[in-house]
């Protein structure tokens, strides 16, 4: 954690970057700039509130060690009793303010979410479309924003693939530990027998780069456009609006076909490709670690079996804490908080 000097030399250096004229035309950057100024603002508020109460209880300190008559001195006591019950306090209160500014500052506040899926295939795809629900009706009630960047749907209205992305305070912090394989296990609607299907579905959650973090150099990549498919009808078959992109050094390759739009589809093909080339960097320099630290984060990484959603048994199962949540319904509509906190619990 950042000391308060730290912090004071941080602030000016803060001031100076936000009075160049030239910052203005990078509004994205002015944001986070003036929101990490207005966070240690209210860090040194607290600083000096505490200061104030330390001096005063020197204050008091002197009083009792002076020739002052009995009534005094016992006033004198009481009123240091009280300030040191505030200066914890206080000391409390920044030790968090800190942690959280630092938080903020380290953890992206948008992600890209991608669900594909797996074993069982329509139901699977079907599945897809339901954790996307989940997770759309779960931002919707945090107030996150939300934006669907490509998707692959199906005709029986699932989908093979979607991916889109949430921002907003918390989200990565949050969102980082619905990674994995989420299966399910219910009876299908085709299904005549009643018998329990078991599909799975996998979810990836990438941190979504700014843009003063991550540059892609435009002669890396291979911009292709073609007609949209799927779900939106003719309109989006007239014109060529979607957009594949291929990354040439890495051989990756992202589309985005979800907007009417040519340029916004290759705005989110762009975030897509981003999030995925942060995410193979981490994973080159999570090779290059040794030992333990290697082993541990590798752990975290890999796509293992995290969850299970039992329909019949009205019951969700989270393997990590192996802790079991009923109410499938109301979790399915998005009501994720108990799980999410488990987890941050466990993890944090």
């Amino acid at each position: 954690m950042a000391s308060i000097e730290d912090l004071k030399k941080e602030y000016k250096e803060l001031l100076t970057q936000l009075g160049d004229p030239e910052l203005l035309s990078d509004w994205e950057k002015f944001e986070e700039l003036n929101k990490r100024k207005e966070s240690i603002e209210k860090i040194l508020e607290k600083e000096e509130e505490l200061k104030e109460i330390k001096n005063r209880i020197e204050e008091n300190k002197a009083i009792i060690n002076s020739e002052e008559g009995p009534e005094l001195l016992s006033l004198a006591e009481t009123e240091i009793a009280q300030l040191k019950e505030k200066e914890l306090s206080l000391e409390d209160e920044i030790k968090k303010m800190s942690s959280e500014s630092e938080e903020k500052i380290n953890l992206p506040n948008a992600v890209i979410v991608e669900i594909r899926a797996g074993a069982g295939g329509d139901e699977a795809a079907l599945f897809v479309g339901d954790l996307y629900k989940m997770y759309s009706r779960y931002a919707q009630i945090i107030g996150w924003e939300q934006k669907v960047l490509d998707s692959s749907p199906t005709n029986i209205g699932g989908f093979k693939e979607i991916i889109f992305e949430l921002k907003g305070p918390g989200v990565y912090k949050k969102m980082m530990n619905e990674a994995g394989v989420h299966r399910v296990q219910r009876i299908p609607e085709t299904e005549k027998s009643g018998r329990i299907h078991t599909s799975t579905s996998s979810v990836a959650v990438l941190p979504k780069p700014r843009k003063t973090d991550f540059k892609i150099n435009p002669a890396d990549l291979r911009i292709e456009h073609y007609h949209s498919s799927g779900a939106g009808g003719q309109y989006v078959n007239k014109r060529e609006t979607a957009v594949r992109i291929v990354h040439i050094p890495t051989g990756l390759i992202v589309t985005s076909q979800t907007e009417r739009n040519l340029l916004q589809n290759k705005e989110n093909a762009m975030s897509i490709l981003a999030a995925r080339l942060l995410e193979r960097k981490e994973s080159e320099e999570l090779a290059k670690l040794g030992g333990k630290r290697k082993e541990q984060i590798g752990k975290a990484m890999r796509a293992e079996k995290i969850r299970t959603y039992n329909f019949p048994q009205d019951r969700v199962t989270d393997h990590r804490v192996q802790k079991s949540f009923h109410n499938i319904e109301g979790i399915m509509a998005g009501k994720l908080d108990p799980i999410v906190d488990a987890l941050l619990k466990e993890t944090t």
